[in-house]
Protein backbone atom coordinates (compact mmCIF):
# COMPACT_ATOMS: atom_id res chain seq x y z
CA UNK A 1 0.00 0.00 0.00
CA UNK A 2 1.65 3.40 -1.14
CA UNK A 3 1.96 6.26 1.52
CA UNK A 4 1.80 9.86 0.52
CA UNK A 5 0.68 11.51 3.42
CA UNK A 6 3.96 13.17 4.78
CA UNK A 7 3.19 13.24 8.49
CA UNK A 8 2.54 8.78 8.03
CA UNK A 9 5.48 9.11 5.57
CA UNK A 10 7.70 10.49 8.17
CA UNK A 11 6.26 8.80 11.28
CA UNK A 12 7.33 5.29 8.84
CA UNK A 13 10.86 6.58 8.40
CA UNK A 14 11.87 7.19 12.22
CA UNK A 15 10.20 3.69 13.21
CA UNK A 16 12.30 1.79 10.42
CA UNK A 17 15.41 3.86 11.43
CA UNK A 18 14.85 2.54 15.24
CA UNK A 19 13.92 -1.21 14.47
CA UNK A 20 16.57 -1.78 12.08
CA UNK A 21 19.79 1.00 13.06
CA UNK A 22 20.00 -0.64 16.49
CA UNK A 23 20.10 -4.15 15.22
CA UNK A 24 23.10 -3.54 12.36
CA UNK A 25 24.76 -1.77 15.67
CA UNK A 26 24.65 -4.95 17.88
CA UNK A 27 25.56 -6.87 14.79
CA UNK A 28 28.77 -4.46 13.97
CA UNK A 29 27.41 -3.24 11.10
CA UNK A 30 28.32 0.40 10.32
CA UNK A 31 24.73 2.22 10.85
CA UNK A 32 24.97 3.55 7.41
CA UNK A 33 24.00 0.43 5.83
CA UNK A 34 21.23 -0.12 8.59
CA UNK A 35 19.69 2.99 7.17
CA UNK A 36 19.92 1.82 2.94
CA UNK A 37 18.05 -1.61 4.02
CA UNK A 38 15.67 -0.22 5.69
CA UNK A 39 14.99 2.54 3.31
CA UNK A 40 15.00 -0.68 0.77
CA UNK A 41 12.31 -2.44 3.03
CA UNK A 42 10.39 0.89 2.55
CA UNK A 43 10.47 1.85 -1.02
CA UNK A 44 8.36 1.64 -3.88
CA UNK A 45 10.30 -1.83 -5.39
CA UNK A 46 9.54 -3.99 -2.13
CA UNK A 47 7.18 -6.71 -1.96
CA UNK A 48 6.04 -5.40 1.51
CA UNK A 49 2.55 -4.09 2.73
CA UNK A 50 3.84 -0.29 2.97
CA UNK A 51 5.58 1.06 0.33
CA UNK A 52 6.86 5.27 0.15
CA UNK A 53 7.68 7.13 -2.45
CA UNK A 54 11.05 8.72 -2.36
CA UNK A 55 10.12 12.27 -3.24
CA UNK A 56 8.35 13.21 -0.64
CA UNK A 57 11.01 12.99 1.56
CA UNK A 58 13.42 14.20 -0.63
CA UNK A 59 13.37 17.65 0.65
CA UNK A 60 14.50 16.71 4.27
CA UNK A 61 17.20 14.48 2.33
CA UNK A 62 18.75 16.86 1.14
CA UNK A 63 19.19 19.22 4.50
CA UNK A 64 21.03 15.71 5.37
CA UNK A 65 23.59 16.65 3.10
CA UNK A 66 23.82 19.97 3.72
CA UNK A 67 24.39 18.87 7.50
CA UNK A 68 26.55 16.56 6.39
CA UNK A 69 28.95 19.57 4.47
CA UNK A 70 28.71 21.69 7.32
CA UNK A 71 30.32 19.07 9.69
CA UNK A 72 32.85 18.53 7.20
CA UNK A 73 34.21 22.24 7.07
CA UNK A 74 33.78 22.12 10.95
CA UNK A 75 36.64 19.65 11.10
CA UNK A 76 39.18 20.89 9.16
CA UNK A 77 40.45 23.70 11.44
CA UNK A 78 43.47 25.15 9.20
CA UNK A 79 45.75 24.18 11.73
CA UNK A 80 44.88 20.54 11.66
CA UNK A 81 45.27 20.87 7.70
CA UNK A 82 48.56 22.49 8.23
CA UNK A 83 49.78 19.38 10.35
CA UNK A 84 49.24 16.92 7.81
CA UNK A 85 49.59 18.48 4.79
CA UNK A 86 52.26 16.02 3.34
CA UNK A 87 50.00 13.02 3.65
CA UNK A 88 46.16 15.25 2.82
CA UNK A 89 48.15 17.35 -0.42
CA UNK A 90 50.66 14.28 -1.13
CA UNK A 91 48.94 11.17 -0.97
CA UNK A 92 45.11 12.27 -0.64
CA UNK A 93 45.75 14.35 -4.53
CA UNK A 94 47.66 11.42 -6.10
CA UNK A 95 45.51 8.76 -4.89
CA UNK A 96 41.92 10.93 -5.97
CA UNK A 97 43.93 11.81 -9.39
CA UNK A 98 44.90 8.54 -10.21
CA UNK A 99 41.97 6.47 -8.78
CA UNK A 100 40.05 8.54 -11.01
CA UNK A 101 41.52 8.65 -14.45
CA UNK A 102 41.59 4.63 -13.81
CA UNK A 103 38.10 4.75 -13.32
CA UNK A 104 37.39 7.63 -16.00
CA UNK A 105 39.01 5.32 -18.68
CA UNK A 106 37.41 2.36 -17.32
CA UNK A 107 33.89 3.64 -17.51
CA UNK A 108 34.73 5.30 -21.11
CA UNK A 109 35.79 1.33 -21.93
CA UNK A 110 32.15 0.15 -20.83
CA UNK A 111 30.36 2.54 -23.03
CA UNK A 112 29.97 5.77 -20.44
CA UNK A 113 29.91 9.30 -22.23
CA UNK A 114 33.05 11.69 -21.37
CA UNK A 115 30.51 12.91 -18.45
CA UNK A 116 29.46 10.08 -17.26
CA UNK A 117 32.63 8.59 -17.08
CA UNK A 118 34.39 11.88 -15.18
CA UNK A 119 31.39 11.93 -12.67
CA UNK A 120 31.84 7.77 -12.38
CA UNK A 121 35.44 8.21 -12.01
CA UNK A 122 35.87 10.85 -9.68
CA UNK A 123 33.05 9.52 -7.23
CA UNK A 124 34.65 5.90 -7.08
CA UNK A 125 37.37 7.74 -6.33
CA UNK A 126 36.03 8.49 -2.90
CA UNK A 127 36.33 6.16 0.59
CA UNK A 128 33.56 5.62 3.11
CA UNK A 129 34.48 8.23 6.21
CA UNK A 130 31.60 7.05 7.90
CA UNK A 131 32.12 3.65 7.87
CA UNK A 132 35.75 3.72 8.01
CA UNK A 133 36.37 5.90 11.03
CA UNK A 134 33.88 3.61 13.02
CA UNK A 135 36.24 0.92 12.16
CA UNK A 136 39.07 2.69 13.42
CA UNK A 137 37.22 4.36 16.39
CA UNK A 138 35.92 0.71 17.71
CA UNK A 139 39.62 -0.88 17.06
CA UNK A 140 41.42 1.90 18.51
CA UNK A 141 43.26 2.51 15.89
CA UNK A 142 42.31 6.25 14.95
CA UNK A 143 45.67 7.50 16.34
CA UNK A 144 47.65 4.48 14.78
CA UNK A 145 50.10 4.95 12.02
CA UNK A 146 47.81 3.92 9.43
CA UNK A 147 44.85 5.27 10.78
CA UNK A 148 45.80 9.15 10.77
CA UNK A 149 47.18 7.58 6.88
CA UNK A 150 43.74 7.20 5.88
CA UNK A 151 42.00 9.76 7.54
CA UNK A 152 44.51 12.21 5.70
CA UNK A 153 43.03 10.86 2.98
CA UNK A 154 39.63 11.08 3.48
CA UNK A 155 39.98 14.56 4.32
CA UNK A 156 41.12 15.32 0.98
CA UNK A 157 38.16 13.65 -0.47
CA UNK A 158 35.67 15.03 1.50
CA UNK A 159 37.42 18.14 0.19
CA UNK A 160 37.14 16.97 -3.24
CA UNK A 161 33.51 16.19 -3.16
CA UNK A 162 32.85 19.83 -3.20
CA UNK A 163 34.07 21.07 -6.31
CA UNK A 164 32.20 17.73 -7.76
CA UNK A 165 28.88 18.63 -6.92
CA UNK A 166 29.56 22.32 -8.08
CA UNK A 167 30.82 20.65 -11.30
CA UNK A 168 27.37 18.13 -11.53
CA UNK A 169 24.74 21.02 -12.65
CA UNK A 170 27.73 22.85 -15.10
CA UNK A 171 28.34 19.50 -16.86
CA UNK A 172 24.19 18.77 -17.45
CA UNK A 173 23.88 22.26 -18.63
CA UNK A 174 26.70 22.85 -20.92
CA UNK A 175 27.32 19.39 -21.70
CA UNK A 176 29.64 20.05 -24.85
CA UNK A 177 31.81 22.33 -23.35
CA UNK A 178 33.41 20.49 -20.49
CA UNK A 179 36.61 22.95 -20.31
CA UNK A 180 34.14 26.09 -19.90
CA UNK A 181 32.35 24.48 -17.65
CA UNK A 182 35.22 23.18 -15.27
CA UNK A 183 36.93 26.96 -15.60
CA UNK A 184 33.35 28.18 -14.54
CA UNK A 185 33.38 25.91 -11.78
CA UNK A 186 36.17 27.66 -10.79
CA UNK A 187 35.48 30.61 -10.61
CA UNK A 188 32.63 30.64 -9.17
CA UNK A 189 34.20 28.49 -6.12
CA UNK A 190 36.99 31.29 -5.76
CA UNK A 191 34.50 33.92 -5.60
CA UNK A 192 32.30 32.47 -3.48
CA UNK A 193 35.05 31.37 -1.25
CA UNK A 194 36.30 34.80 -1.05
CA UNK A 195 32.79 36.38 -0.63
CA UNK A 196 31.50 34.42 2.62
CA UNK A 197 35.44 34.55 4.02
CA UNK A 198 35.19 38.31 3.86
CA UNK A 199 31.52 38.43 5.04
CA UNK A 200 32.67 35.69 7.69
CA UNK A 201 35.29 37.69 8.80
CA UNK A 202 33.36 41.33 8.95
CA UNK A 203 30.32 39.66 10.68
CA UNK A 204 30.29 35.90 11.91
CA UNK A 205 33.00 36.83 14.91
CA UNK A 206 31.59 39.54 16.28
CA UNK A 207 27.73 37.83 15.37
CA UNK A 208 29.10 35.19 17.92
CA UNK A 209 30.42 36.92 20.21
CA UNK A 210 27.20 39.21 20.98
CA UNK A 211 25.34 35.84 20.92
CA UNK A 212 27.61 33.73 23.25
CA UNK A 213 27.28 36.90 25.73
CA UNK A 214 23.33 36.47 25.53
CA UNK A 215 23.82 33.56 27.55
CA UNK A 216 20.96 31.27 25.90
CA UNK A 217 21.37 27.96 24.44
CA UNK A 218 18.40 27.78 22.33
CA UNK A 219 19.53 31.34 20.94
CA UNK A 220 22.57 30.06 20.26
CA UNK A 221 21.16 26.38 18.14
CA UNK A 222 19.08 28.65 16.32
CA UNK A 223 22.09 30.74 14.92
CA UNK A 224 23.88 27.65 14.04
CA UNK A 225 20.69 26.48 11.86
CA UNK A 226 20.79 30.36 10.34
CA UNK A 227 24.39 30.30 9.46
CA UNK A 228 24.10 26.50 7.69
CA UNK A 229 20.87 27.25 5.29
CA UNK A 230 21.58 31.27 4.53
CA UNK A 231 24.98 30.45 3.52
CA UNK A 232 23.44 27.51 1.78
CA UNK A 233 20.89 29.73 0.00
CA UNK A 234 23.07 32.31 -0.92
CA UNK A 235 24.98 29.73 -2.97
CA UNK A 236 22.12 28.62 -4.54
CA UNK A 237 20.91 31.52 -5.53
CA UNK A 238 24.45 32.15 -7.31
CA UNK A 239 24.13 29.09 -9.19
CA UNK A 240 25.98 26.66 -6.36
CA UNK A 241 24.81 24.04 -4.80
CA UNK A 242 23.38 24.63 -1.15
CA UNK A 243 26.29 21.89 0.24
CA UNK A 244 29.13 24.22 -1.46
CA UNK A 245 27.77 27.09 0.73
CA UNK A 246 27.16 24.95 4.01
CA UNK A 247 30.68 23.86 3.66
CA UNK A 248 32.19 27.33 3.41
CA UNK A 249 30.26 28.16 6.73
CA UNK A 250 31.81 25.14 8.41
CA UNK A 251 35.52 26.70 7.45
CA UNK A 252 34.48 30.27 8.68
CA UNK A 253 33.75 28.42 12.47
CA UNK A 254 35.85 25.97 12.08
CA UNK A 255 39.19 28.36 13.26
CA UNK A 256 36.56 30.29 15.92
CA UNK A 257 36.48 29.24 19.64
CA UNK A 258 32.74 27.99 19.22
CA UNK A 259 33.59 25.57 17.02
CA UNK A 260 33.16 22.76 19.23
CA UNK A 261 29.60 24.16 20.56
CA UNK A 262 28.71 24.75 17.48
CA UNK A 263 29.27 20.65 16.39
CA UNK A 264 27.46 19.49 19.21
CA UNK A 265 24.85 21.70 18.79
CA UNK A 266 24.27 20.33 14.81
CA UNK A 267 25.50 17.17 15.21
CA UNK A 268 21.40 15.73 16.04
CA UNK A 269 20.02 17.70 12.83
CA UNK A 270 23.37 16.17 10.90
CA UNK A 271 22.57 12.95 11.70
CA UNK A 272 18.95 12.11 11.53
CA UNK A 273 18.88 13.98 8.44
CA UNK A 274 21.84 12.30 7.19
CA UNK A 275 19.80 9.25 8.17
CA UNK A 276 16.87 10.10 5.80
CA UNK A 277 18.72 10.69 2.64
CA UNK A 278 20.33 7.15 3.05
CA UNK A 279 17.30 6.10 3.96
CA UNK A 280 15.77 7.98 0.49
CA UNK A 281 18.79 6.34 -1.48
CA UNK A 282 17.60 3.01 -0.26
CA UNK A 283 14.49 3.75 -1.45
CA UNK A 284 15.63 4.29 -4.80
CA UNK A 285 17.23 0.95 -4.45
CA UNK A 286 15.25 -0.85 -7.70
CA UNK A 287 16.01 -4.54 -5.62
CA UNK A 288 14.17 -6.60 -8.18
CA UNK A 289 16.66 -4.95 -10.93
CA UNK A 290 19.49 -5.80 -8.35
CA UNK A 291 18.61 -9.44 -8.01
CA UNK A 292 18.16 -9.72 -11.81
CA UNK A 293 21.50 -8.44 -12.14
CA UNK A 294 23.60 -9.73 -9.12
CA UNK A 295 26.28 -11.30 -11.26
CA UNK A 296 27.17 -7.57 -12.84
CA UNK A 297 26.60 -6.09 -9.56
CA UNK A 298 29.04 -8.40 -7.96
CA UNK A 299 31.54 -8.78 -10.67
CA UNK A 300 31.44 -4.82 -10.58
CA UNK A 301 32.09 -4.52 -6.67
CA UNK A 302 35.06 -7.09 -6.49
CA UNK A 303 36.50 -5.09 -9.26
CA UNK A 304 36.34 -1.75 -7.72
CA UNK A 305 37.55 -3.01 -4.53
CA UNK A 306 40.49 -4.71 -5.90
CA UNK A 307 41.28 -1.94 -8.62
CA UNK A 308 41.17 0.78 -5.70
CA UNK A 309 43.47 -0.77 -3.14
CA UNK A 310 45.68 -1.77 -5.90
CA UNK A 311 45.65 1.99 -7.04
CA UNK A 312 45.95 3.47 -2.96
CA UNK A 313 49.02 0.82 -2.05
CA UNK A 314 50.95 2.14 -5.43
CA UNK A 315 50.32 6.10 -4.01
CA UNK A 316 51.45 5.04 -0.69
CA UNK A 317 54.43 2.89 -2.28
CA UNK A 318 54.92 6.26 -4.03
CA UNK A 319 54.55 8.82 -1.45
CA UNK A 320 57.21 7.02 1.08
CA UNK A 321 55.03 5.55 3.66
CA UNK A 322 56.23 1.68 3.24
CA UNK A 323 54.91 -1.69 1.78
CA UNK A 324 52.88 -2.58 4.76
CA UNK A 325 51.16 0.37 5.67
CA UNK A 326 50.16 0.93 1.63
CA UNK A 327 48.52 -2.35 1.86
CA UNK A 328 46.77 -2.10 4.82
CA UNK A 329 45.43 1.46 3.80
CA UNK A 330 44.80 0.48 0.87
CA UNK A 331 42.70 -2.32 1.50
CA UNK A 332 41.09 0.24 4.00
CA UNK A 333 40.34 2.37 2.05
CA UNK A 334 39.07 -0.08 -0.93
CA UNK A 335 35.28 0.56 -0.77
CA UNK A 336 33.48 3.47 -2.20
CA UNK A 337 31.36 5.62 0.24
CA UNK A 338 28.35 7.22 0.89
CA UNK A 339 28.94 10.70 -0.81
CA UNK A 340 28.54 8.40 -3.83
CA UNK A 341 24.69 8.10 -2.72
CA UNK A 342 24.67 11.91 -3.64
CA UNK A 343 26.17 12.46 -6.58
CA UNK A 344 24.54 9.18 -8.36
CA UNK A 345 21.54 10.70 -7.01
CA UNK A 346 22.17 14.00 -8.11
CA UNK A 347 23.33 12.76 -11.51
CA UNK A 348 20.34 11.03 -11.84
CA UNK A 349 18.38 13.66 -11.68
CA UNK A 350 20.19 15.62 -14.00
CA UNK A 351 20.10 12.63 -16.61
CA UNK A 352 24.03 12.88 -16.40
CA UNK A 353 23.52 8.93 -15.58
CA UNK A 354 20.67 6.59 -17.08
CA UNK A 355 18.04 4.74 -14.18
CA UNK A 356 20.22 1.80 -14.85
CA UNK A 357 23.65 2.54 -14.74
CA UNK A 358 22.84 4.55 -11.39
CA UNK A 359 20.96 1.52 -9.83
CA UNK A 360 23.68 -0.90 -10.65
CA UNK A 361 26.47 1.67 -9.00
CA UNK A 362 24.42 2.07 -6.32
CA UNK A 363 24.38 -1.21 -5.65
CA UNK A 364 28.26 -1.95 -6.03
CA UNK A 365 28.72 1.33 -3.39
CA UNK A 366 26.27 -0.34 -1.00
CA UNK A 367 28.17 -3.84 -1.58
CA UNK A 368 31.43 -2.15 -1.34
CA UNK A 369 30.46 -1.07 2.38
CA UNK A 370 29.61 -4.11 3.57
CA UNK A 371 32.86 -5.97 3.10
CA UNK A 372 34.70 -3.14 4.68
CA UNK A 373 35.23 -4.52 8.05
CA UNK A 374 36.15 -7.79 6.22
CA UNK A 375 38.37 -5.95 4.11
CA UNK A 376 39.86 -4.40 7.35
CA UNK A 377 40.38 -7.91 9.19
CA UNK A 378 42.29 -8.62 5.98
CA UNK A 379 44.73 -5.60 6.64
CA UNK A 380 45.14 -6.46 9.98
CA UNK A 381 45.58 -10.01 9.57
CA UNK A 382 48.45 -9.91 6.36
CA UNK A 383 50.46 -7.16 9.14
CA UNK A 384 50.32 -9.11 11.71
CA UNK A 385 51.83 -11.87 9.56
CA UNK A 386 54.06 -9.63 8.15
CA UNK A 387 55.77 -8.22 11.70
CA UNK A 388 55.78 -12.17 12.97
CA UNK A 389 57.81 -12.91 9.34
CA UNK A 390 59.71 -9.44 9.97
CA UNK A 391 60.63 -10.10 13.18
CA UNK A 392 62.50 -12.89 12.57
CA UNK A 393 65.28 -10.59 10.84
CA UNK A 394 65.03 -7.84 13.66
CA UNK A 395 65.36 -10.13 16.72
CA UNK A 396 68.09 -9.29 19.19
CA UNK A 397 71.40 -11.01 17.63
CA UNK A 398 73.72 -8.11 18.59
CA UNK A 399 74.51 -8.78 22.29
CA UNK A 400 76.43 -11.11 22.60
CA UNK A 401 79.15 -10.33 24.55
CA UNK A 402 77.90 -6.62 25.37
CA UNK A 403 77.95 -5.67 28.91
CA UNK A 404 77.32 -2.35 31.02
CA UNK A 405 74.97 -1.27 28.48
CA UNK A 406 71.57 -0.38 29.24
CA UNK A 407 68.14 -2.03 27.92
CA UNK A 408 65.31 0.43 26.35
CA UNK A 409 61.94 -1.53 26.63
CA UNK A 410 59.91 1.11 24.27
CA UNK A 411 61.49 3.32 21.57
CA UNK A 412 58.45 5.34 21.69
CA UNK A 413 58.43 9.59 21.81
CA UNK A 414 60.23 8.75 25.54
CA UNK A 415 62.33 5.73 24.53
CA UNK A 416 64.25 7.76 21.70
CA UNK A 417 64.65 10.50 24.18
CA UNK A 418 66.45 8.59 26.86
CA UNK A 419 68.10 6.87 23.87
CA UNK A 420 69.86 10.20 22.63
CA UNK A 421 70.64 10.95 26.16
CA UNK A 422 72.96 8.08 26.77
CA UNK A 423 74.08 8.46 23.27
CA UNK A 424 75.55 11.58 24.37
CA UNK A 425 77.42 10.27 27.91
CA UNK A 426 78.39 7.55 25.26
CA UNK A 427 76.74 4.66 27.39
CA UNK A 428 75.61 1.73 25.23
CA UNK A 429 72.32 0.84 24.90
CA UNK A 430 69.88 -1.76 23.35
CA UNK A 431 65.92 -0.84 22.70
CA UNK A 432 62.67 -3.21 22.32
CA UNK A 433 60.27 -2.16 20.80
CA UNK A 434 56.77 -3.48 19.01
CA UNK A 435 55.93 -1.78 16.48
CA UNK A 436 57.73 -3.12 13.64
CA UNK A 437 57.45 0.12 11.52
CA UNK A 438 59.61 2.07 14.00
CA UNK A 439 62.10 -0.78 14.42
CA UNK A 440 62.70 -0.98 10.79
CA UNK A 441 62.99 3.11 10.78
CA UNK A 442 65.45 2.99 13.32
CA UNK A 443 67.56 0.23 12.43
CA UNK A 444 67.99 2.06 8.82
CA UNK A 445 69.72 4.76 10.88
CA UNK A 446 71.77 2.65 12.07
CA UNK A 447 70.22 2.16 16.06
CA UNK A 448 70.55 -0.92 17.98
CA UNK A 449 66.59 -1.34 18.23
CA UNK A 450 65.27 -4.40 17.79
CA UNK A 451 61.39 -5.78 17.59
CA UNK A 452 61.00 -7.78 20.68
CA UNK A 453 58.73 -7.98 24.19
CA UNK A 454 60.26 -7.04 27.28
CA UNK A 455 58.13 -8.89 29.34
CA UNK A 456 58.78 -12.36 27.69
CA UNK A 457 62.44 -13.99 29.17
CA UNK A 458 63.63 -15.26 26.06
CA UNK A 459 63.60 -11.69 24.46
CA UNK A 460 65.52 -10.18 27.55
CA UNK A 461 68.10 -12.87 27.31
CA UNK A 462 68.83 -11.80 24.05
CA UNK A 463 69.58 -8.69 24.92
CA UNK A 464 71.82 -9.48 27.56
CA UNK A 465 69.49 -8.32 30.45
CA UNK A 466 71.82 -10.24 32.97
CA UNK A 467 75.23 -8.19 32.01
CA UNK A 468 73.14 -4.59 31.68
CA UNK A 469 73.74 -1.77 34.17
CA UNK A 470 70.23 -1.10 34.00
CA UNK A 471 67.00 -1.12 32.79
CA UNK A 472 64.43 1.44 31.31
CA UNK A 473 60.44 1.01 30.91
CA UNK A 474 59.09 3.29 28.67
CA UNK A 475 56.40 1.52 27.34
CA UNK A 476 53.17 3.44 26.94
CA UNK A 477 50.84 0.47 27.94
CA UNK A 478 50.40 -0.35 31.95
CA UNK A 479 49.95 -4.24 31.44
CA UNK A 480 52.69 -4.19 29.38
CA UNK A 481 55.07 -2.38 31.18
CA UNK A 482 54.10 -4.21 34.79
CA UNK A 483 54.68 -7.37 32.74
CA UNK A 484 58.59 -5.92 31.58
CA UNK A 485 59.38 -4.78 35.18
CA UNK A 486 58.18 -7.88 36.60
CA UNK A 487 60.03 -10.13 34.10
CA UNK A 488 63.03 -8.18 34.40
CA UNK A 489 63.36 -8.73 38.47
CA UNK A 490 62.60 -12.10 38.51
CA UNK A 491 65.78 -12.90 35.68
CA UNK A 492 67.79 -10.20 37.69
CA UNK A 493 67.37 -9.14 41.03
CA UNK A 494 69.54 -6.77 41.31
CA UNK A 495 68.68 -4.81 38.37
CA UNK A 496 68.18 -1.30 38.60
CA UNK A 497 65.12 -0.54 36.82
CA UNK A 498 63.36 2.55 36.20
CA UNK A 499 60.08 2.57 34.58
CA UNK A 500 57.69 5.65 33.60
CA UNK A 501 54.05 5.48 34.50
CA UNK A 502 51.50 7.43 33.93
CA UNK A 503 50.08 8.93 37.67
CA UNK A 504 50.75 8.13 41.13
CA UNK A 505 48.33 4.34 40.55
CA UNK A 506 50.37 3.23 38.03
CA UNK A 507 53.81 4.68 40.32
CA UNK A 508 52.43 1.92 43.03
CA UNK A 509 51.76 -1.02 41.10
CA UNK A 510 55.18 -0.57 38.95
CA UNK A 511 56.67 -0.34 42.22
CA UNK A 512 55.11 -3.43 43.62
CA UNK A 513 56.25 -5.08 41.12
CA UNK A 514 60.05 -4.68 41.46
CA UNK A 515 60.80 -1.43 39.83
CA UNK A 516 63.72 0.66 41.51
CA UNK A 517 62.54 3.80 40.82
CA UNK A 518 59.19 5.11 39.02
CA UNK A 519 58.74 8.85 37.97
CA UNK A 520 54.72 9.20 37.01
CA UNK A 521 55.23 11.79 33.68
CA UNK A 522 52.27 13.84 34.85
CA UNK A 523 53.79 14.74 38.01
CA UNK A 524 57.13 15.70 36.71
CA UNK A 525 55.28 17.82 33.89
CA UNK A 526 52.85 19.75 36.35
CA UNK A 527 56.16 20.35 38.41
CA UNK A 528 58.07 21.69 35.28
CA UNK A 529 55.24 23.88 34.73
CA UNK A 530 55.05 25.45 38.21
CA UNK A 531 58.79 25.89 38.08
CA UNK A 532 58.65 27.82 35.20
CA UNK A 533 55.80 30.29 36.32
CA UNK A 534 57.80 30.26 39.49
CA UNK A 535 60.70 31.73 37.89
CA UNK A 536 58.80 33.93 35.46
CA UNK A 537 57.65 35.52 38.82
CA UNK A 538 60.74 36.56 39.76
CA UNK A 539 61.76 33.63 42.54
CA UNK A 540 64.95 33.26 43.26
CA UNK A 541 66.43 29.97 41.05
CA UNK A 542 67.66 28.41 44.45
CA UNK A 543 64.21 28.96 46.09
CA UNK A 544 62.44 27.33 42.95
CA UNK A 545 64.73 24.23 43.07
CA UNK A 546 64.53 23.59 46.58
CA UNK A 547 60.37 23.80 46.26
CA UNK A 548 60.51 21.29 43.48
CA UNK A 549 62.98 19.33 45.64
CA UNK A 550 60.52 19.14 48.08
CA UNK A 551 57.13 18.14 46.35
CA UNK A 552 59.77 15.29 44.65
CA UNK A 553 59.87 14.15 48.05
CA UNK A 554 56.72 14.47 49.38
CA UNK A 555 55.90 12.16 46.24
CA UNK A 556 58.57 10.26 46.21
CA UNK A 557 60.28 10.53 43.04
CA UNK A 558 64.02 10.34 42.77
CA UNK A 559 65.98 13.37 43.41
CA UNK A 560 69.51 11.51 42.22
CA UNK A 561 71.60 8.85 41.95
CA UNK A 562 69.61 5.86 41.97
CA UNK A 563 70.15 3.53 44.95
CA UNK A 564 70.43 -0.69 45.08
CA UNK A 565 71.31 -2.75 48.00
CA UNK A 566 72.23 0.16 50.50
CA UNK A 567 74.43 1.40 47.89
CA UNK A 568 74.62 4.64 45.19
CA UNK A 569 75.01 3.77 42.08
CA UNK A 570 74.92 5.85 39.26
CA UNK A 571 74.43 5.00 35.66
CA UNK A 572 77.71 6.77 33.86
Amino acid sequence: MPVTDPQVVVLILLLGAVLVVPLFQRLGIPSVLGYLVAGIALGPYNPGPVSINAEITRPLAELGVVFLLFAIGLDLPFARLRTLRRLIFGLGITQVVLCGAVFYGLGLAFGLSPHAALVVGVTLSFSSTATVLAILVERNEAVSHHGRIAISVLILQDLAVVPLLVLLPLLASAPDRMASALELAGIKAVLAILAIYLVGRVILRPAYRYIARIRNAEVFTAANLLLVLAVGWLTAQAGMSMALGAFLAGLLVADSPYRHQVEADIEPFRGLLLGLFFMTVGMSIDLPYVTGHLMTVTGLTFGLVFVKAVLIGLCGLAIGIGRIQSFRVGVLLAQTGEFAFVVFSRADQLNLLEREQSQTLVAAVVLSMALTPALAGLGRAVTLFWRKKTAREMFPSAAEGKSGHVVIAGYGRIGRAVARILSEHDIDYLALDLDIDRVAKARANGLQVYYGDAGQVGVLRSVGIERARAAVITVNKPRAAERAVAQIRQTVPGLIIIARAHDLAQKEILGNAGATAVVPETIEASLQLAGLVLRSTGIDPDAVEQTLRRQRHSVDLPLGPVPRDDKTVTLD
